[in-house]
């Protein structure tokens, strides 16, 4: 008799109705647990957590309460529970690849990155997900298999809007909780792991779509006063020019190398395979930063968000940030005014600018948003022969894709600004893992993380035959090269597990940590300078454009940059990280818990001078990420005048016939023209390009200990 009571009570609307917010309080839980890191620190956070999914759940699924018609009420009811689910679902995927929460941004700008993204989505799904679906696949069976009754009977008025005002109820207590653990959770700069944690991922989203159309209001509200405020900003915290560093690299070529997702702990990195036998993993990169012609840094940051390679490039390239919320090339990339090095070069010093990339041009908008950095030039997927045995889901391979690029290279009138990005070194890191590949695999439970050497092998391998190719070419001596690390290649959420193979343990590794693992490797490559050497100021990728320009022998004095000149007496050691955690020589403060550098301990009693110095370096971080959303958001570089540039028309770059268009200049210079293939005799230099298959750098296979020895240093064979 219980049991039949218990089935009457689902048939009925309201039964229905708790049924499915029932269901989707345990899925919650269940991601909270099993795929998200929401650092949980007390029995109080977690009675928090286990409430937070309960309030929006009730609203929205308290809607459905209010229709009348039966058809409407199950139709409302399940189109708000998959919805609701999807966008769980999403965050859990999303989770895995950017340890991050899916924000408005984000779902705006996904059809200008999900492009060639196919195959790399379905790599991140794990069996695990069939979970957060199975309940509403069979609720839909038994609904139409008639399993679960229709409850013809309307919810009187006064329930569905009790049922909403006891949502509401809730969310205000969840709220104050929040907020007594939390003081400030919805005004001050926390990482939105924080907002998931006390509020829920459905909260969250509403917060995050309410703070987004906000941000487009101050577009429509900006004005030239804006921009004023801005220029005084930038002008007090101008760093100027070392004397004995600037023009150094003046007139040469800059020819930036993108080395995709690698991370600082690669360089002179030894991969231990399971015989003890040591394997450099990126010997001709480790070669460039320990050359006295080298400017290296080995406290350099990248300080990207969710636009990661994309973010990259606008910090190296505008010294601005990224957005805090989706990805800068997506949502502004296509609209927005710049200051951005092709254009300066360009206007200021007559460089010719081009960026290779073996993918679609529209990929992360970069064909827009290129445009309006001002390149000349954009050699995208449809220059070169990609098929499926040489690319991947992220476009050509690195070895190909630089071989291919110097027959577009060549004719570029110098000195140019080149950008080549390699995508190879891109998770999930299974390209050259195979056995035939050679260079071994890392022993420990994340494939992820095991085959992310072999990958980065790979790369300095592409890397160094195009350093040999500019060598013969006779390009090498008169450009100056930038090598960058864009973003982490090993997620927080895997760093435990690569603990041990950087000298940690899991069971000690913290936040401290992570914050660490964010170094990238960044170096200014001069050929016949000796001025080089290791450089252990703390930096970021803000601070990328500067330097360059100084070594170049321009003053960066009236542009609108944010960063400042690494070389600079004047620099100032505080890197700010895009959710407003921050690093400097002394301190670490990280998603919310500031350490000391020399301890590696937290500091959780500040003496009354340490919490004056952390609240000073606290607001100089907000300062500056406030005054880059402003120039932003606002688009305020539309007013600004003191740099003397001209406007530039976005619409004169088609991207469409380049190759032609670098012949036709050609042509017209004759005698003048200063391209490698008019100096070279109007003779092409693409013969002396000389590559191996990957394979063919490991030869020799000792299959009795799994030895492998490389030819990497004999003449290289052509390939075919």
């Amino acid at each position: 008799m219980k049991r039949i009571k218990q089935l009457n009570l689902l048939n009925t609307r309201l039964g229905f109705f708790t049924l499915l917010v029932l269901l989707f309080w345990v899925k919650n839980i269940f991601a909270y647990f099993t795929a998200f890191n929401l650092g949980i620190e007390s029995p109080f956070q977690y009675f928090i957590l286990f409430i937070n999914p309960i309030a929006t759940t009730l609203f929205l699924l308290s809607i459905a309460l209010y229709a009348k018609k039966t058809k409407s009420f199950y139709r409302t009811s399940f189109l708000i529970y998959f919805l609701m689910t999807l966008l769980l679902f999403a965050n859990v995927v999303y989770y895995r690849e950017f340890t991050d929460f899916i924000t408005i941004n984000t779902i705006l700008g996904a059809g200008k990155v999900s492009s060639g993204l196919s195959s790399s989505t379905i790599k991140m799904f794990e069996w695990i997900d069939v979970l957060y679906w199975v309940d509403f696949i069979g609720l839909l069976i038994a609904f139409f298999a008639k399993k679960l009754g229709k409850d013809e009977r309307p919810v009187k008025a006064r329930y569905a809007f009790a049922a909403t005002a006891l949502s509401l109820l809730a969310f205000s207590g969840n709220l104050f909780l929040a907020e007594t653990d939390r003081s400030g959770l919805l005004t001050r700069t926390f990482s939105r792991d924080y907002l998931v944690k006390y509020l829920g991922i459905n909260a969250f989203t509403g917060y995050d779509a309410v703070q987004t159309y906000k941000t487009h209001q101050v577009r429509a509200e900006a004005s030239p006063n804006d921009m004023d405020e801005v220029a005084s900003y930038v002008k007090e915290h101008h760093a100027a020019p070392n004397d004995e560093y600037f023009g150094l690299a003046k007139g040469k070529n800059v020819i930036y190398i993108h080395l995709e997702s690698t991370q600082q702990f690669l360089i002179d990195y030894k991969l231990k395979d399971e015989n003890g036998v040591e394997h450099e993993v990126m010997p001709f990169v480790n070669s460039l930063y320990h050359d006295s012609s080298t400017f290296s840094f080995d406290n350099f940051f990248h300080q990207v968000k969710a636009g990661k390679t994309s973010d990259a490039e606008t910090l190296l390239e505008t010294s601005l940030f990224g957005l805090n919320q989706g990805a800068f090339f997506a949502q502004l990339g296509g609209k927005n005014t710049f200051e951005a090095a092709p254009n300066i070069l360009g206007q200021v010093a007559g460089y010719t600018s081009a960026t290779f990339h073996g993918n679609n041009k529209t990929f992360w908008n970069r064909n827009e948003t290129y445009a309006r950095f001002g390149y000349d030039y954009f050699f995208d997927a449809s220059y070169y022969d990609v098929n499926e045995e040489n690319s991947f889901q992220y476009g050509l391979h690195d070895k190909p894709f630089f071989e291919q690029s110097v027959k577009y290279l060549e004719h570029l009138q110098q000195p140019f600004y080149t950008k080549f990005i390699a995508v190879s070194n891109h998770y999930p890191y299974a390209e050259f893992t195979d056995e035939d590949a050679g260079f071994p695999l890392a022993n420990t439970s994340d494939n992820t993380i095991n085959g992310y050497f072999a990958t980065a092998n790979y790369l300095d391998k592409a890397v160094e035959e195009f350093f040999t190719y500019l060598k013969a070419a006779g390009l090498y001596e008169n450009s100056v090269f930038v090598l960058y690390g864009d973003h982490y290649g090993i997620s927080n959420g895997r760093n435990k597990n690569l603990a041990e193979l950087v000298g940690k343990t899991s069971d000690t590794w913290t936040d401290f940590d992570n914050a660490q693992m964010q170094r990238v490797p960044y170096m200014i490559h001069i050929p016949g300078q000796t001025k080089g050497g290791i450089n252990h100021s703390f930096g970021g990728q803000i601070d990328g454009l500067p330097t360059l320009l100084h070594l170049l022998g321009i003053d960066t004095d009236n542009y609108i940059q944010l960063g400042q000149d690494l070389l600079s007496n004047e620099h100032q050691e505080v890197v700010a990280f895009r959710d407003g955690s921050f690093m400097t020589p002394a301190f670490t403060y990280y998603n919310g818990v500031l350490y000391d550098n020399d301890t590696q301990e937290a500091m959780t009693e500040l003496s009354e001078e340490q919490q004056n110095e952390f609240e000073q370096l606290q607001e100089k971080v907000n300062l500056q990420l406030a005054t880059s959303d402003k120039i932003n958001n606002g688009d305020l570089l539309r007013f600004y005048t003191g740099s003397h540039l001209a406007p530039i028309n976005p619409d004169q770059y088609t991207y469409k016939n380049s190759l032609n268009e670098l012949l036709t200049i050609e042509r017209t210079l004759g005698s003048q023209s200063t391209s490698l293939f008019s100096k070279n005799n109007n003779e092409s230099t693409v013969d002396l390009y000389k590559t191996l298959k990957y394979q063919e750098y490991y030869p020799q296979v000792n299959t009795e200990n799994q030895e492998i020895t490389s030819d990497a240093g004999q003449e290289p064979v052509a390939e075919n």
